[in-house]
């Protein structure tokens, strides 16, 4: 039994270690940044990201650039594309969604380089391998390829487009060895001599081995990688290369995060122009985030000075717990990452109420044990006991109900819904931990000794009673 108290002591201590080293605002070690393993490298920052109403941002209107009507399933995987890249982009809680029969609006909170941005979203990203020959295209330079389909180049890495050109060796369409289509993944790295942004890739494994048979076959020539029909870089083969590469370039590391997201997440199957794009200004501004901040800081303090004054050595026991709550949400927000907005923060803090009400359940529950005289350990396990049933009721329905509100804000595209559901579905099940789990170990270890009973005998108002 005294193992089992121990582990469960060390496991809270772990957790509320952990949770605490994530949830705090500093620069963070390299490993606990790993912890986002999901995450592409460079977009693995331990932050709080705040949505569109807290930190303001770029909303940009799109429409499909087609002669005709718009296919409403191409549009559907052209707002698919979008959306991945728009995670690409690492842009915290964007909005993408249709508007008519051929639009789609997207919102992108907290963006820094917004003409990178539209570029990006826009891009039709079609990479072409290119067989190049001894004569090496310049990087900017357009390409007439013998692979059907994409546009000439539309400016990805800013450079100004041009007249596209036959291969002056053959006079004919330089012949593509193979398409982004066969490609694995795509992210940025850095150049290990020059530290410059490089796009490192993995290939699938048809891609692999068409690559490996040709650059075996072409050691010494010039192989050219080409997004939109624009040379990105046209390195020599050097060896056989077997499963995947690097693309370097004259690329600003903004730039090469779009062309690795653009690779990685394929080509729009409609062109789409931007129509409109305009700032949207934080909805709540700074100093009103700062009144917000403060008055769940003061809310909070009221909550913790209210459980020890009431129900004192337990109520500190459950301010301990509370705590825990708040940190382990936190580092769970950095860790996903949620995106906070202004209902998000609601769902957040009515889910701390239910901490707190299962809390109080518990010991009130326990007062009634120890008002019928029973002792104070037996009492302690009967007030869980007790109390367990309504708290799993009362937490069940409060998830069911914040799963149906996550699933229409999902169909209905009300982002703010879909947060503040995801917020409280997180807050309650933390809760259940932390209220029940956390609260259950101080409390065994405080209550649970032989010599508690002769403790507190005579001393009933440390227990609230």
């Amino acid at each position: 039994m005294k193992d089992r108290s121990f582990g469960a002591l060390l496991l809270v201590i772990i957790v509320a270690s952990l949770a605490l080293l994530i949830a705090l605002p500093v620069d963070h070690p390299d490993w606990a940044s790993n912890l986002l393993f999901w995450q592409p490298e460079g977009f693995r920052d331990l932050e709080l990201k705040q949505g569109l109403d807290l930190q303001g941002g770029l909303q940009v209107l799109l429409q499909a650039d087609s002669v005709g009507e718009v296919n409403p399933d191409a549009l559907e995987s052209a707002m698919l594309v979008v959306e991945n890249r728009v995670n690409g982009l690492g842009v915290s809680e964007p909005l993408v969604q249709r508007q008519g029969e051929n639009r789609i609006i997207v919102e992108l909170p907290g963006v820094d380089d917004p003409d990178q941005a539209i570029s990006t979203l826009k891009g039709t990203g079609l990479l072409e391998f290119v067989a190049a020959g001894r004569q090496a295209p310049p990087a900017g330079m357009i390409l007439e390829t013998d692979h059907v389909g994409g546009s000439v180049a539309v400016g990805t890495g800013g450079v100004e487009t041009g007249a596209a050109t036959l291969n002056p060796e053959t006079g004919e369409p330089w012949h593509t060895i193979m398409t982004g289509a066969d490609l694995k993944s795509a992210q940025v790295g850095f150049d290990n001599l020059t530290s410059a942004p490089i796009i490192l890739f993995e290939l699938g494994d048809s891609g692999t081995e068409i690559f490996r048979d040709f650059t075996r076959q072409h050691i010494g020539e010039v192989v050219s990688i080409v997004m939109d029909k624009q040379v990105l870089s046209s390195p020599v083969i050097q060896n056989v290369i077997d499963g995947g590469g690097q693309i370097s370039g004259q690329f600003t590391q903004e730039e090469a995060k779009g062309l690795a997201v653009q690779m990685q997440y394929g080509a729009l199957p409609v062109p789409l122009a931007v129509i409109d794009t305009r700032a949207v200004g934080a909805t709540l501004g700074a100093d009103s985030v700062r009144s917000s901040i403060t008055a769940g800081v003061i809310g909070l303090f009221v909550v913790l000075l209210f459980m020890a004054v009431y129900y004192r050595v337990p109520g500190l026991m459950a301010d301990v717990a509370l705590i825990i709550f708040v940190l382990i949400n936190l580092s769970i927000f950095k860790l996903i990452p949620i995106t906070l907005t202004l209902p998000g923060i609601a769902g957040f803090l009515l889910a701390t109420g239910t901490a707190v009400d299962a809390n109080i359940l518990i010991f009130e529950r326990m007062k009634e044990e120890l008002r019928a005289g029973k002792p104070l350990r037996v009492a302690v396990d009967a007030g869980f006991d007790r109390a367990w049933t309504s708290i799993l009721d009362s937490n069940l329905s409060t998830l069911i109900t914040a799963g149906i509100l996550f699933y229409f804000g999902g169909t209905f595209g009300a982002s703010s819904v879909r947060g503040f559901a995801v917020t409280l579905i997180i807050g309650i099940l933390v809760s259940m931990f932390t209220a029940v789990f956390v609260t259950r170990v101080l409390m065994k270890l405080v209550f649970g000794r032989r010599k508690s009973e002769e403790q507190f005998a005579g001393k009933a108002w440390l227990l609230g009673v």
